[in-house]
This record gives structure tokens, sequence and C-alpha cells, in this order.
């Protein structure tokens, strides 16, 4: 193969191969909006952007809102995948340059399309909009608290109910509190005040990083719901709980939450015993079984009795 000719397959290659991955991601087709969104991420696709201006006649490049940024790839690996750009905003933004009142479009909550619809009914939308008024969110900010502030419709996933690791599950929702809750600008869009580290905060934590890898924030400042994967009544810091064992013990909250849907699942697909055995998750405390503690203390018995007779024959001779 000639250099030229390698050359050129190494570019069609690079060129086919992010599409060939949104492609074959659940469907192996391409999204319904693939094509119409095309134009749309050349811009917010990208950190730079270039464009003709009509009044002085010359190419600018200038630098995107980096608020308005959005990763392709990220996209159409979340639940809104196969959705146009314009099937959310006004379809006036395919003209460009975009007019600036367009900024202040009302945007739709969950509940406009998921609201009442059948297909949707096993999440319990009402029910997570009628947990979410009473949180703490909710109470202190109002309306203008939306479902976007932490769930972002651009690249928001189903976690909690997908075939995702305990660690994953984790590390995604947790991104989503520390948003705001470890980002000083972030959270300034809600509060003037400066929020303090979260390790301090946490003081109380005996190992604050162990915790915050292998438990959700939501785990201590939400209360339990049986009817819902992730309860959205987030508690003020005062009720969240404090106590270790309320999950480092056998009746340990963590199984009515974390790990409610995977020892759903796993037990459909194992059964209850190889479920128990193969489960990832394990906390000190809260992994325990009566007949493995009754053995350990039976062998130890025996084994603390064999040096005893041993030390007492060895002592009658």
């Amino acid at each position: 193969m000639t250099p030229i000719r390698f050359t050129c397959l190494w570019l069609a290659l690079l060129i086919t191969c992010p599409v060939m991955l949104i492609a074959t991601e659940e469907t192996g087709e391409l999204p319904d909006g693939y094509e119409a969104n095309k134009q749309c991420f050349q811009c917010h696709g990208q950190r730079f952007y270039s464009f003709d201006n009509a009044n002085t006649g010359l190419t600018e490049r200038k630098a995107m809102n980096p608020n308005f940024v959005y990763n392709a790839d990220v996209y159409y690996q979340g639940v809104h995948r196969n959705f146009a750009c314009t099937d959310c905003h006004s379809p006036d933004y395919e003209t460009w340059p975009h007019s600036a009142e367009l900024r202040l479009e009302p945007m739709y909550s969950c509940l406009d399309c998921h609201g009442g619809d059948p297909t949707y009914e096993k999440f319990h939308f009402e029910l997570m909009d009628e947990e979410f008024q009473k949180s703490v969110h909710f109470e202190k900010i109002g309306e203008a608290f939306t479902c976007w502030k932490c769930h972002d419709p651009h690249s928001y996933r189903r976690m909690t109910t997908g075939e995702f690791k305990i660690s994953e599950i984790v590390s995604y929702h947790n991104n989503t509190c520390m948003g705001c809750h470890s980002n000083s600008d972030h959270f300034q869009l809600f509060s003037d005040d400066l929020k303090p580290g979260l390790e301090k905060i946490h003081h109380f934590l005996p190992n604050f990083k162990l915790h915050f890898s292998a438990v959700r924030c939501i785990e201590c400042h939400t209360s339990s719901a049986d009817t819902l994967w992730v309860n959205h009544n987030i508690m003020p810091k005062e009720n969240s709980v404090r106590n270790c064992v309320e999950c480092h013990s056998s009746s340990t909250i963590l199984m009515a939450s974390l790990y409610k849907y995977q020892n759903i699942e796993a037990r459909k697909e194992r059964g209850f015993l190889n479920s128990v055995i193969l489960n990832e998750a394990y906390v000190i405390g809260a992994n325990r079984n009566e007949y493995l503690n009754l053995i350990s203390v039976i062998l130890f018995g025996l084994t603390l009795a064999g040096i005893i007779i041993h030390t007492i024959f060895r002592l009658m001779k």
C-alpha cells in the first residue's frame, strides 16, 4: 500500500469512527435527529466557530460561550438522543445569527413531555415532582429551580436502572451534585453565600474521599421512597443522615436506595443466593451472614481449644 493510500484510509477511518460509534450505541442506526442537528453542532459542538460577516465581508473566528458548548457524542448517548434540537428549542434558531430574544424563551419541564403519558408511567414523574416540591431546593429557590438545574437535557443518562456498575452510578450522580456544591461560580447562581469546601462541611465523616467514591450524596440527603428509584426530596442538612449504623448495619438504608435496582435484577438473573455472593456491593457492617458468623466462631473456638489441649499435653510431658 502506497503512503498516500495509507494516509487516505486513516483519514477516512477518523472521519467515520465517531458516526459509527453513535450509530451502534443502541440500535445500529443513526439517531432520528442526527442530520437535522449537524448544523447546530457545527458551532455548539466546539469552543470556536467561524462565520462570514455580511457587514464587513470578512470571515471571522469567535469563541463560543462555554455555557452553550455541547459534546455531540455525549448527547447521542443520552436519553434524548433521537430528538432534533428544534424539538425543544424554537425553530427560529435555524436562522443565523440568532435573535437575542431567543435566549429568553421558556424551557420545557420534564412533566411537559412525560407527565400523564402512559409510556413513562413506570417512572412516576408526577410523584417525582411532588417530592421535589418538598425539597430544600424548591423551598429556597422556588420555580426558578427547574429539572434542568440538575439534569442537563443535552447529556442526561438513565443510570440507576441501566447496566452500570455501582461505582459508575455513584460517580455520575455525585458529579451532578458537585457541579454546584463544589463549584462556587455555579453555586452563586442561586445564592450570594460563598460555600465552604465539601470536606470541611463533612468533617464528621471518618474518610471523606472514600465515602464520596462509594455512596451517593442522595443516600444521606434524601428521604426514602419505595416507589421511586431516586427520591427527589432533598432534605435540609439538619435532617441528613449522620448516624454510621444507618448504612453500616444489616438493615442498611442502601438496600432501599443505591442497591435497590441492582439487587432486584440480580435476583431475577442469578437467584437469591448467587445475587448475594456475586454482588459487587460491600459495606462494612451491612454484608453479614448469621450462619457464616456462627461458623467463624465455631472454627475460632476449635482452634483455640486445640492450642490449649496441645499446650497441656506438652506441659504434662
